[in-house]
């Protein structure tokens, strides 16, 4: 059985030799190769430094690049806890009450979306993702690209609800698959035009939520355990640093900047899923 399909991230050679050595970041190096380690630090400060300026993109950037150098499941795996914790700290940063207002608001994009994660997670090993990845990307990138040329796709406030629904349960669908359900959110909060910290603060939410359904998730599926849950947690540090250094930009923003910002990522975010659409055959 190959490498990339085996039902492990790491070869058994491997996981015998570190059981043998006990925990730390020299069994990381030694399991994840010290090269490919220290490149998905980096990938995570990054990943984590955009997260703070917009709110949203880490998982994707996580595992797009992952993909190129680590197991599927490792990659999957090592974006889970770095995107539990950034969250928790973007959810709360106007206080408790602000984020549980966001609950309230968003409740129906946020049962969909959880929902929808568990579900599709029990068949994250069988289902076909390029085909998956291809039918989210083009559509969120013509989208993107729409608002970005001055199309007015704002939603009527008669339809929101259904919105609500069907999006949240589009993002949970892919999520579980995938570690990624943002983009179906950020439809949405351009669709209604929310306002910069409105904006920011409910992808945290839903995000949040969202990952601690998806840890629970692959606890039961295995994809987190052992070496993987090790080299998830491994990660959280450069996520949670890139993600302080973002924010800081994030609030010298004004509205119009911020939106111009959010916009153009989704356009790349789009693309990136297109792109991993034909990687993936």
């Amino acid at each position: 059985m190959s490498r990339r399909f085996s039902g492990c991230a790491f070869p058994p050679q491997r996981l015998s030799h570190a059981k043998n050595r006990g925990g730390g970041v020299d069994d990381l190096l030694h399991m994840t190769g010290e090269a490919a380690f220290w490149g998905a630090v980096a990938v995570t400060l990054f990943a984590g430094f955009v997260k703070g300026v917009a709110g949203f993109a880490m998982p994707l950037i996580m595992i797009s690049s992952f993909s190129a150098f680590l197991p599927p499941e490792q990659a999957l795996a090592g974006l889970i806890l770095p995107t539990v914790i950034t969250n928790i700290s973007q959810s709360t940063r106007q206080g408790l009450g602000a984020a549980w207002d966001s609950v309230r608001t968003y409740r129906r994009f946020l049962v969909a979306t959880l929902v929808m994660i568990v579900v599709s997670a029990q068949f994250v090993r069988v289902i076909p993702q390029g085909l998956f990845l291809m039918l989210l990307g083009l559509p969120i990138t013509l989208y993107a690209l729409a608002q970005v040329t001055g199309r007015n796709l704002a939603l009527r406030l008669e339809h929101r609800n259904r919105a609500e629904w069907l999006l949240g349960a589009i993002g949970g669908l892919y999520g579980g698959v995938s570690g990624v359900w943002g983009p179906p959110l950020i439809v949405y909060l351009l669709s209604i035009g929310a306002e910069k910290t409105e904006t920011v603060r409910v992808q945290g939410v839903v995000f949040l939520l969202g990952a601690v359904v998806l840890l629970a998730a692959h606890l039961q599926t295995g994809v987190m355990s052992g070496p993987n849950l090790w080299f998830s947690a491994a990660l959280v540090l450069p996520a949670a640093l890139g993600q302080t250094f973002g924010q800081r930009v994030q609030d010298r923003m004004d509205q119009a900047r911020f939106r111009r910002w959010t916009q153009g990522l989704l356009v790349l975010t789009g693309l990136n899923l297109i792109w991993r659409a034909l990687m993936a055959g």
